[in-house]
């Protein structure tokens, strides 16, 4: 008997936590069970083929809205091939309307709900140990176990069919879980995903975390056991799933201090938590820490406090801005701000106020995401109430509110895709920098670029580093055409450009906008002795000051030295530094 454990990621380095620790739960059955991992970047042809040539006994999804329409496909042409096979499928995506899931779907024999390490193992046990129970299609063990939903086997073939809805099983203790991660080379070159707690104490109305009200954790010595495991790997990242890890500040601060004092010097530790939350402590360990030992992700969602209101969310902004900026000032911590259009009582114009706001914290990383309406949140059972139009498939996401048009919705879709291009790649920080003083507002800057790259034609295509460079001069060139300092304006930005394009890598190829090397050759020879891991580039502007304001030409042509050796390791950026060839080569000829 063999039960096949199938993962469905979203990216090849993302690794799927659920089907790992339900293997390891399964306990004594644990030999019988095989997963399986793909991403959605995979074919469904090519997944079928791979799940039907490990011919499984019993086929099981692990299911999230970034996957299901793929499984969907998946398991409706599997059946056809193999329709003696049970398919069972658990998650998120699939733990709440399961009577009406199962209706549509025929071909699934069950689903699993909500946590599943203790109902998995027991669906091992009918379907490994009961054996007769199952030859003889007796279906009376399955009545027993908790947390299923399943249709009846006398009625599988129906397209409606008898669906039994067993009662939700209790939570378990997070103690009790098993270690899932002992078979290291299942996870190399991949992220590891690990939870020290489950539940939340916020009830955020578009968060199904809210669901559950009991907030548990992990015994922190077993924690610090299984970090260790991590540390001794040298895992390039351990990510936290914890919905808001610092919650607790004594099971915080001990993790915190653990990592610092086993740090290994490579592995990084990823963190979701409420900014507002931090306590004087906990920023004095942060500030001691290597840079690149942790990075956190902070979700603000919005600034506008009647929305923070309307979505039952707990959240001091003066205090969140704080500390936010007082964990920039240590500069040894990756803080990435997330932002949700399409909330209740967020129109454009106050989001673009929430956006401007975030946006001038400068973090390393902004994500504008959309309001992707879950099923089983407060947010789903509320979707009329406040005009909320979305998508009927995975991911479920916001199409139109009372306070937000769909033209509006697609404006700022064009926002979405120029701040992930020119601001969270990293690969034009200098140049965002000072183009944005040019502009009283960041949302209205991105949204104006957008709207060139829709004017132009340029969405829906693939552009080079280069191409990206190219795009924002000429739209630099027409958008500051009619003023007096255009002129100025352009050839900024340009050297700008310039500066970013040797910051993040050694270009193989100098486009012809950058201007000809060969008059500084000789300085190059002399200042870059390590060949392709450092460069050498003239500047008229002072880029490495501290941009409060739109540069003005230096006196004399500045040069920058850049070394690709030594990264920064919270951007990656190239180490910079100013050199002085009339100096370093006392006087011989350089130019």
């Amino acid at each position: 008997m063999k039960i096949l454990l199938t993962a469905i990621n979203a990216k090849y380095i993302h690794s799927n936590l659920a089907v790992y620790s339900l293997k390891a739960a399964a306990g004594q059955y644990a030999d019988g069970i095989e997963i399986a991992e793909f991403t959605i970047n995979n074919s469904p042809d090519y997944i079928l083929e791979e799940i039907y040539k490990k011919k499984p006994d019993v086929l099981m999804f692990s299911c999230y809205i970034w996957n299901l329409n793929v499984i969907e496909e998946v398991l409706r042409e599997y059946h056809k091939l193999c329709p003696k096979v049970p398919i069972w499928l658990g998650g998120p995506e699939v733990s709440f309307e399961v009577e009406t899931f199962l209706q549509e779907h025929p071909q699934v024999k069950g689903i699993m709900m909500g946590e599943g390490e203790v109902t998995f193992r027991e669906l091992c046990e009918y379907y490994m140990q009961d054996e007769y129970y199952v030859q003889k299609k007796d279906e009376s063990v399955l009545e027993n176990i908790k947390g299923i939903a399943y249709r009846k086997e006398k009625e599988y073939a129906d397209a409606v069919g008898t669906i039994q809805v067993n009662s939700w099983r209790e939570i378990m203790s997070m103690s009790d879980i098993p270690f899932c991660y002992d078979r290291m080379e299942d996870f190399s070159n991949r992220i590891i995903y690990y939870e020290s707690s489950r539940g939340c104490p916020f009830s955020c109305s578009y968060c199904l975390s809210s669901v559950d009200k009991k907030l548990r954790f992990r015994n922190i010595e077993l924690v610090k056991e299984e970090l260790q495991f991590f540390i001794d790997q040298k895992v390039p990242q351990v990510k936290f799933v914890d919905r808001t890890f610092n919650c607790h500040h004594e099971h915080a601060m001990a993790i915190w201090q653990f990592i610092k004092e086993r740090d290994n010097g490579v592995t990084n530790f990823h963190f979701e938590i409420s900014a507002d939350l931090i306590n004087e402590a906990e920023l004095e360990l942060m500030s001691t820490m290597r840079p690149g030992l942790i990075q956190l992700e902070i979700g603000v969602q919005s600034t506008n406090e009647v929305t923070i209101q309307e979505i039952h969310r707990t959240m001091k902004l003066d205090r969140l801005k704080e500390i936010v900026n007082k964990v920039k000032s240590f500069g040894n911590i990756h803080q990435h701000l997330d932002l949700i259009a399409g909330l209740p009582y967020e129109d454009y114009k106050t989001f673009q106020k929430s956006f401007d706001e975030i946006y001038a914290l400068q973090p390393n990383q902004l994500q504008m995401g959309f309001l992707k309406v879950l099923k089983g949140s407060y947010m789903f059972e509320h979707a009329k109430d406040y005009g909320i139009l979305y998508h009927d498939k995975p991911p479920y996401e916001v199409m139109a509110t009372n306070w937000l048009s769909y033209d509006e919705i697609l404006k700022m879709k064009r926002v979405e895709e120029m701040l992930e291009v020119y601001y969270n790649s990293g690969q034009f920080e200098i140049t965002m920098k000072v183009l944005k003083h040019k502009y009283d507002s960041a949302f209205a800057m991105f949204q104006k670029l957008g709207d060139y790259y829709e004017a132009h034609g340029l969405f829906g295509m693939s552009h080079s580093r280069i191409k990206r460079c190219e795009i924002l001069m000429d739209f630099v060139k027409e958008e500051f055409a009619r003023r007096e300092d255009c002129a100025e304006v352009c050839e900024c930005i340009r050297q700008a450009l310039v500066f970013d394009l040797y910051y993040r890598e050694n270009s193989k190829s100098r486009p012809a906008w950058a201007g000809d090397s060969g008059n500084f050759k000789k300085l190059t020879h002399f200042y870059c002795k390590n060949g392709k891991m450092s460069h050498v580039e003239p500047f008229d502007y002072d880029f490495l000051g501290d941009l409060q304001q739109f540069p003005q030409k230096c006196h004399k042509t500045v040069w920058v030295l850049y070394s690709y050796d030594q990264r920064d390791p919270l951007n990656h950026q190239a180490k910079a530094e100013y050199v002085h060839p009339e100096a370093d080569m006392m006087g011989g000829e350089w130019n």
